[in-house]
């Protein structure tokens, strides 16, 4: 009999707690009426958070998985465009959780609708530069080190993130790139083939002067600067007859299309002594001006 007893005070306790516990968890927030409310409770927030921790661990698995056997580059690029995936998967998980809650999530969307619109339209150019960072790192058309020309400027890439591409200029400062240039600008990329680039110099020579000297010599300095490549071989171009000069070009081929500007200053020093050792002139315009006296009144 007492056994019994103390089965049955067990049970009430048991009950109690329980139904403590379910009065706990069923606080909260109730919003709406009818089929159109909400219920946020501690119970679900409780749900939310295991369902974070647990597609937390699942993701982090799920990359540690794909990500092993990559290069270093290649690891970088791909946690990228993960951690944009990451978010997805979150809103994702969040929707499910709530829907298995017995939450109409149609309602939340719908009722989000107008605020998604208004940040889609707010941050599109923010989206833009999403896409664009993903579909570089997918299709590889931009890799750290290349050398790329965006408004002007020449830069060479030493990150690419989800958002935007960093590369460093010819004056050692650092430009940001939005990633969205990259699909929709016209972008110069320097060695997207190969690092094998052509460069040019151009010179002017006086009316009356030996054109094949001028050649020699210009094909002289290239071969004897060291930063131009020998093969392909460097070459020579007389491009026209201009208003006060024989205009040329000297073309020439390097490996480093970065520090260029170095090189064709290398150059032009070299042009210039030459020059100056075997008589050929550099002109500068010259013009006539011719005076009218002013006529005597009669």
């Amino acid at each position: 009999m007492q056994d019994n007893n103390n089965s049955e005070i067990k049970e009430i306790i048991q009950e109690d707690i329980w139904g403590s516990i379910k009065e706990f968890l069923n606080w909260g927030i109730h919003l709406g009426e009818g089929d159109k409310s909400i219920h946020f409770t501690v119970g679900l927030l409780l749900l939310l958070v295991v369902a974070f921790i647990v597609t937390k661990f699942l993701l982090k698995w799920l990359k540690h998985l794909l990500t092993r056997k990559m290069e270093t580059e290649d690891k970088q690029k791909f946690t990228s465009v993960f951690k944009f995936t990451n978010y997805v998967i979150y809103v994702i998980v969040v929707l499910v959780t709530l829907s298995a809650a017995g939450i109409n999530i149609t309602i939340i969307i719908t009722a989000s609708a107008a605020l998604f619109v208004g940040l889609g339209l707010a941050l599109q150019e923010l989206f833009q530069d999403i896409l664009g960072g993903i579909f570089i790192i997918i299709d590889k058309s931009l890799q750290v080190g290349d050398i790329v020309e965006v408004d002007g400027k020449v830069g060479k890439v030493f990150e690419i993130k989800l958002r935007t591409t960093r590369a460093i200029t010819r004056d050692d400062k650092v430009i940001i790139i939005p990633n969205h240039k990259f699909i929709s600008d016209i972008v110069f990329n320097y060695t997207q083939n190969h690092k094998t680039t052509r460069e040019r110099v151009n010179v002017g020579v006086a009316y009356g002067s030996d054109v094949e000297l001028v050649t020699q010599l210009l094909e002289q300095v290239a071969e004897e600067q060291k930063r131009v490549l020998k093969n392909p071989k460097p070459f020579v171009l007389f491009d026209d007859f201009g208003d006060s000069a024989l205009l040329f070009s000297l073309h020439y081929f390097t490996n480093d299309s970065f520090g260029d500007p170095k090189i064709k200053s290398d150059i032009r020093y070299n042009i210039n002594t030459k020059f100056r050792e075997n008589g050929v002139s550099i002109p500068f315009p010259q013009r006539d001006v011719h005076l009218i006296p002013p006529q005597k009144p009669q």
